[in-house]
């Protein structure tokens, strides 16, 4: 896979097989008129448009985040809203009920001429009080490299038995997992799609090493093997040979999540802050779901990445076997903990290979995160954060930092350990 965030420090991106495949990226003025083009010149489904983040966000990556060419997402909209908008030229490709969170989710294309940022300032006019943003792509953060030692010299950690976990309920939303690989066999998982109408899912790659790193057999991360786990994907095929998933599909997943009460949800995807993504976590968050996600893959001078970078998600950033930054990892104030990420031996389907990335580093956090929940020992993610923090190794400055967070958590030695659930 590419590294995210690569040459445009882009916010939110689509996940690639080995090739990129086609794209474009438009660049917009702050009126919503394109003044800029640079693409690839054979495929037309995948543009730009400004994120809608805070103010003091890069408007370099603003003006770059990768969209859903010509499509908008809304929430919170009133009654009668479908005839309106059609009345206005939109055309409404899908809704959404999200059932456990107890709200209709819309994705509409823009009118024929319209810009997306210019469909979103139509919208917030003609509707005060909806919540409205591009369809923004997404991508698994990882990044493929030369085996490197196993994480688990670093992280003290020892081949957990078959029963360890059990009781402990994790989500996963990811790409496809190959349900069928060695490396979970026998494992409790439920498995469901959620990529959209028509389209066929993406490459099992991602998807499969983070599920086999959380409940896989010993050889292949298998951190709870008695676990349940409850995977989702959101990755489609594309028509270029690629693999993209996008927030909607996302937001149909964590309702999902919510409904099937999973411990904590693992995110092992990167982007750009969405307003309405941002308001469907934030009801999940309320309802009791505690979110692990990889920090991203951009580098150092990389903008913040999405959902890690919201303030009730738990951001993971990767680390080598020496405890050394990984050097593509993402920095800033909302990195929270540390964990192995880079050479770490992942199960994907026909057999395995090393790979590095934010998105390997955030299994250890979430599986650490499930067990305070499942024992009763947190009920948010604000406690989870305060006793997590008991049992890191401070990295880098004393304290809190941009680069570690708190620092490197360290795993149970074992099952009889009293934080792992048996």
């Amino acid at each position: 896979m590419l590294r995210p965030f690569a040459l445009a420090c882009v916010l939110l991106m689509a996940v690639v097989a080995p090739a990129l495949g086609q794209w474009k990226i438009l660049y917009y003025d702050k009126n919503g008129q394109v003044v800029g083009v640079r693409k690839n010149p054979t495929d037309r489904k995948v543009g730009t448009a400004p994120a809608a983040g805070p103010a003091g966000e890069s408007a370099r990556a603003a003006a770059t985040a990768r969209i859903v060419a010509g499509e908008v997402i809304v929430a919170n909209a009133p009654r009668g809203f479908t005839g309106i908008v059609r009345a206005l030229g939109f055309a409404v490709l899908e809704r959404a009920s999200l059932r456990a969170l107890a709200v209709d989710v819309f994705r509409l294309r823009v009118p024929r001429g319209l810009s997306v940022p210019a469909a979103i300032v139509r919208l917030r006019q003609r509707f005060p009080g909806i919540t409205v943003d591009a369809n923004h792509l997404l991508e698994a953060s990882a990044v493929e490299r030369t085996p490197e030692l196993h994480a688990r010299r670093l992280m003290g950690w020892r081949s957990p038995p078959p029963w360890c976990g059990r009781g402990v309920r994790i989500g996963i939303i990811d790409g496809a997992v190959d349900v069928r690989h060695p490396a979970l066999a026998g494992r409790a998982i439920e498995y469901r799609a959620f990529q959209g109408p028509g389209h066929r899912p993406g490459a099992a790659s991602h998807g499969t090493a983070i599920a086999a790193m959380i409940v896989g057999a010993a050889p292949w991360g298998g951190l709870l093997p008695g676990a349940e786990l409850k995977a989702a994907n959101i990755f489609e095929a594309t028509d270029s040979g690629g693999v993209s998933a996008n927030v909607f599909g996302l937001m149909k997943a964590v309702d999902w999540m919510v409904a099937e009460r999973v411990h904590v949800l693992n995110l092992s995807v990167a982007g750009s802050r969405n307003a309405v993504l941002g308001q469907i976590l934030d009801l999940a968050r309320r309802r009791g779901l505690v979110m692990v996600a990889a920090a991203g893959n951009g580098g150092a001078q990389a903008p913040p990445a999405y959902p890690a970078a919201y303030d009730f998600v738990i951001a993971v950033t990767a680390v080598d076997v020496r405890g050394a930054v990984y050097r593509h990892a993402n920095r800033g104030r909302y990195i929270d903990f540390a964990a192995p990420g880079v050479g770490i031996w992942t199960a994907v389907p026909g057999g395995g290979r090393a790979q590095s990335g934010t998105s390997f580093a955030a299994p250890y956090v979430s599986v650490l995160a499930a067990l305070e929940v499942a024992g009763g020992r947190a009920r948010n993610v604000a406690v989870v954060r305060e006793r997590l923090r008991t049992g890191v190794d401070d990295l880098g400055a004393p304290g809190r930092d941009e680069v570690y967070g708190w620092g490197l958590v360290r795993l149970p030695r074992s099952c009889a350990s009293p934080h792992v659930a048996g």
